[in-house]
Parts: structure tokens; C-alpha cells; sequence
């Protein structure tokens, strides 16, 4: 497999995901703006959409979209208990709040990073994420992690967006901060922050 990514993108969520899972894979970096990978190729010939994260599979295929990414993974390594299996309720809570943080979260964010966008939409923006986060952090309750004591992909995801949340300044709450140290603390997503150059 071969993974393309963006520091300090949303790519940071497979990758927690290939390190958790322990998948044996190769990666690039993109330069999103000019469109080209660290190698030279034009990243639009690799991935029509022109953003990461983007896997391609040891056959060819092309995987987008976090959200699926994320449950291939998952599936790919069932042992390591990264998503509830396929077929049952479990899955399909998973899934919810899986596309509740792609949706209702990862692309709340879009105008703060966003130089047009203006002092009074972004503060409409961080009051609109701190109402999401509300809703996480009461599914999270007294839990270790998302959905109980196993870590699964959708923690690596949500630890992303509280990444993005501590770089805008927003505020999500002693519960939410106290998990961002607890999933910043497990080997693979420290070498997965290592492999994005996030941390030295």
C-alpha cells in the first residue's frame, strides 16, 4: 500500500489508523497547493479529487475519504479490535459517530483555515464547534475512549480534530482535553505524529 499525505492535514487520521493496525506501508508527502507529490508526480493523476488522504492498495485501487479509509483498516486487521465487526448494531453506532465527526466536525472547520473568512463567521464557526464537541464529550462520558476501553479509528479521527482545535484556540473542555493526552500518548499515534513531521 502507498499513502499520500499533508502534514498537518486531516491525513493524520489513517495514518494513526496504519500505525494502530500495524500495516506494512510505503508514504508521500503532497504539496496540496502546487498539486504535486515530494517525488515529482502530478498528485492530480493519482487522486482525481486533489486532496488527501488518499491510499492506494497493493492491487491499484484508490481509497478517499477518511470515513472509508478508516473502516478499511479496521476490517483489514480485525484482531486489533479498531472498529466494531461489520454486520451488527455495534457497527452501525460506530459509523454514526464516524460521519458525526467527518461531517458535523472536519468540515465545520474548513472556514478557520480559511484566510477570506472573516472575524465574525469564524466565531460563529467555533461556537457552532463547541456545541459538537458538547455532544462528543458526553458520548465519551466516563469512557477511556469513544466506545469503551479499545481504542478504535474513530478515536484517531477525533484525535485530529482536537489537534486542529487546540491549533485554532478553541476550547473543548477539561474531559476532551484530558482524552487528546490520552490518545497523544500511545505509541502509534506518537509515531504516526513523528511520520507527519508534526513532532520531531
Amino acid at each position: 500500500m502507498k499513502y499520500y499525505y499533508s502534514t498537518g492535514s486531516c491525513s493524520l487520521s489513517p495514518r494513526i489508523a496504519l500505525q494502530e493496525a500495524g500495516l506494512t506501508h510505503d508514504s508521500e508527502a503532497v504539496d496540496l497547493a502546487a498539486k504535486k507529490t515530494k517525488g515529482g508526480s502530478d498528485f492530480w493523476a493519482i487522486n482525481s479529487k486533489g486532496y488527501v488522504p488518499a491510499l492506494v492498495l497493493d492491487d491499484g485501487e484508490l481509497l478517499t475519504e477518511n470515513a472509508v479509509i478508516l473502516q478499511y483498516i479496521a476490517d483489514k486487521t480485525p484482531e486489533k479490535k479498531l472498529a466494531p465487526p461489520a454486520g451488527g448494531m455495534e457497527r452501525v453506532r460506530f459509523q454514526e459517530w464516524l460521519i458525526f465527526i467527518t461531517t458535523e466536525l472536519h468540515k465545520t472547520f474548513s472556514p478557520l483555515f480559511n484566510p477570506k473568512s472573516n472575524d465574525e463567521f469564524k466565531e460563529t464557526v467555533v461556537t457552532r464547534l463547541k456545541m459538537r464537541f458538547g455532544l462528543i464529550t458526553k458520548q465519551l462520558g466516563s469512557k477511556t475512549y469513544l466506545f469503551g476501553d479499545d481504542f478504535s479509528v474513530a478515536d484517531g479521527y477525533l484525535f485530529t480534530m482536537l489537534t486542529w482545535a487546540k491549533h485554532k484556540g478553541v476550547d473543548v473542555g477539561p474531559a476532551l482535553t484530558s482524552y487528546y493526552d490520552r490518545v497523544a500518548a500511545r505509541p502509534a499515534v506518537q509515531a504516526a505524529l513523528k511520520a507527519e513531521g508534526i513532532i520531531a
